[in-house]
């Protein structure tokens, strides 16, 4: 009786660190395929860029960050959003000059091929380096796509100029000076009065754009076809926010598959 008890309570306990072995490696399993999960929800421009929000996090005062937020709502609760050309628009043609000081006509460039058109604020926002250099890498990508790529920006032409060299920039770069095109677009807002203050201060924004507007274009991104029709829109309040280049070349792609 002792000796069949022993090998009853032994028999449990096989069993019972079978079930635990089983359940350890199905919660590992779990893990394992939450943390795959994870990793392809992570896009590779908003890793970097994230990178960037964590370290301004560290850095910035609290009330710099609180004038920064502010500053944001504003944006969104202007209703630019809702006001800015979106898929299913006709966008108006432009000539503007490019980092060489040539004029560059919008729909000349749409006879080639489908165009995606972005705005960036300038070469003192980090974000925006950030970005033109990704872009810069997945250029090949979206010519391959059958797509070109044109950058508009507020800044004067010798400011664009240093952008492009610092980034090595082979793709157009526009002055859209005044942000004539952006408010055509409907893309332009007026910065808060504190964050106004900030950027002067700090990088001297009018020297930049040429005039004391206080105005910048959203990060905005259009993938134009060949008719003038927008295909794709990235609009976001958030400056820290850009469009993904995989989605930019996934709507080159259906463009051409309709062809």
């Amino acid at each position: 009786m002792y000796t069949k008890g022993i090998v009853a309570a032994f028999a449990v306990l096989l069993m019972t660190v079978g079930c635990q072995t089983k359940t350890n490696k199905e919660d590992k399993t779990k893990q394992q395929n939450t943390m795959e999960t994870s990793m392809q929800k992570v896009k590779p421009l908003d890793a970097l860029l994230d990178k960037r929000r964590v370290e301004f996090g560290k850095a910035a005062s609290d009330e710099k960050k609180k004038i920064y937020g502010e500053g944001t709502e504003a944006v969104k609760n202007s209703g630019i959003l809702d006001k800015a050309l979106n898929v299913g628009d006709k966008v108006p043609d432009f000539t503007l000059k490019n980092q060489m000081n040539k004029p560059v006509n919008l729909y000349s460039e749409l006879e080639k091929g489908p165009v995606v058109l972005i705005w960036y604020r300038g070469g003192w926002c980090p974000y925006c380096n950030i970005t033109l250099h990704y872009l810069q890498e997945r250029l090949p990508d979206m010519i391959k796509a059958g797509g070109s790529l044109i950058a508009l920006t507020p800044e004067l032409p010798d400011k664009s100029m240093n952008t492009t060299e610092k980034n090595s920039l082979d793709f157009l770069v526009l002055s859209d000076v005044a942000n004539k095109v952006g408010k055509e677009y409907g893309v332009v807002f007026e910065l808060t009065p504190e964050v106004a203050a900030i950027y002067q201060e700090g990088f001297d924004l009018h020297g930049y754009n040429g005039d004391e507007s206080n105005e910048l274009p959203l990060a905005a991104t259009y993938v134009i076809d060949q008719k003038g029709m927008i295909q794709y829109a990235f609009l976001d309040a958030d400056y820290r926010n850009r469009a993904e280049p995989d989605d930019i070349i996934a709507a080159l792609e259906k463009i051409n598959a309709s062809k």
